[in-house]
């Protein structure tokens, strides 16, 4: 094992945010605010021991995002989940940092100043940055008092660094809950030193802050494919591209209505957004979907792009059949489905040339892309 631990503390409850779930597991362009916090330590020039310290009921979903870190349940405060962070640290640890999950942008390069420093040293590391906003100290009443001298004032980051004996010392002698662990050394009358923090080090506090750092993960387009493909069966009504085809001799089997071209669009935009596939947000398993159709699916993807904070510029869906004839009805395919995406849906057809199922006339396949972009 490393001489380096990091306790990631994630057991926070997160009310601020407005989730059900707590902070460090809401997601966050389609991963955790846990998991991307974990990069962060990935990218560490020295590997370093990982100790995530998570809500008793979250602990399976901790391990899951932290597969090789020690995983050990929290506290009522953050300062009992960082002890019982500093309990769980292996005999080799010797530079300890404690890392709030909720700073979940950080990068690897602060945590490797931070090792640097405390190393260099020997005593506490703060990471901070310069306080930019005028302050002032109020009364009861909310009158002001007097102005502060932000001169000598740092706005104070995690991780936080200290060699572990100063750590464990600080939290054995601990006489009051304090804020952060530096608060904890400093009354223990040890010294602790502030290096230059990094403004994407910022706190996932409230909806503001999520969306923030949804804006600063995704200020590009991203790109989405999917494919899919059904069988016909005898004795239903066939429907594609969320149409219904009345004339045509047989539809298409799946738990669902077998929609190929809206499955397609859909594992398109879940894909684009990397929430996964079709299989795994609306899987066979589920009678809620027995029976849906294509734009039950289509519309409920599109949701979960908006929760994540995407929006989708176009779509666009190829149908690789024998039949039914797509030109006579192109147009009527690219309004439902655009009116569907809420972006425009233009759709094309090919066959294979007798090759395969749908060349064989046996079913319907289709491919289908996706374009979104940060909301």
């Amino acid at each position: 094992m490393s001489e380096i631990a990091v306790i990631v503390v994630a057991a926070g409850s997160g009310s601020r945010l407005g989730h059900p779930e707590p902070k460090a597991f809401v997601a966050l362009r389609g991963r955790t605010v846990l998991e991307h916090a974990l990069d962060g330590i990935a990218g560490m020039r020295t590997p370093a021991t990982v100790i995530v310290v998570a809500p008793a009921p979250q602990l399976d979903a901790a391990r899951q995002a932290a597969p090789n870190a020690i995983v050990v349940a929290g506290g009522a405060t953050r300062q009992e989940s960082v002890a019982a962070g500093i309990a769980a640290l292996p005999e080799p640890a010797r530079i300890v940092l404690v890392h709030d999950a909720a700073r979940a942008l950080t990068p690897a390069a602060l945590f490797d100043r931070v090792v640097d420093a405390v190393r260099a040293h020997g005593i506490g590391v703060v990471p901070g940055l310069p306080v930019a906003d005028t302050l002032k100290r109020v009364d009861a009443d909310g009158m002001v008092d007097a102005a502060v001298d932000r001169a000598d004032l740092v706005a104070v980051q995690t991780p936080q660094g200290f060699p572990r004996e100063v750590l464990e010392g600080a939290h054995a002698a601990a006489a009051e809950v304090l804020t952060d662990d530096a608060a904890l050394v400093s009354a223990l009358g040890q010294p602790v030193r502030t290096i230059a923090g990094e403004p994407l080090a910022f706190k996932i506090t409230t909806p503001a802050d999520l969306r923030r750092a949804t804006e600063s993960l995704g200020g590009a387009t991203r790109t989405g494919v999917g494919v899919d493909a059904h069988a016909f069966a005898p004795g239903v009504p066939l429907r594609l591209g969320g149409v219904l085809w009345p004339d045509a001799p047989e539809g298409l089997s799946g738990h669902s209505d077998g929609d190929a071209a809206c499955h397609a669009i859909v594992d398109a935009l879940l894909s684009a957004a990397g929430l996964g596939d079709i299989g795994s947000r609306f899987g066979t398993d589920d009678p809620a979907y027995a029976g849906a159709s294509g734009a039950t699916f289509i519309a409920e993807a599109v949701r979960l792009l908006a929760v994540e904070g995407w929006v989708v510029l176009s779509a666009s869906v190829e149908i690789i059949a024998n039949g039914p004839k797509i030109g006579p009805r192109r147009a009527d395919l690219e309004s439902v489905l655009s009116g569907l995406v809420g972006a425009p849906v233009s759709v094309a057809a090919t066959t294979s040339d007798g090759l395969g199922l749908t060349g064989e006339g046996r079913g319907i396949a289709a491919i289908a892309t996706a374009l979104i972009t940060p909301a």
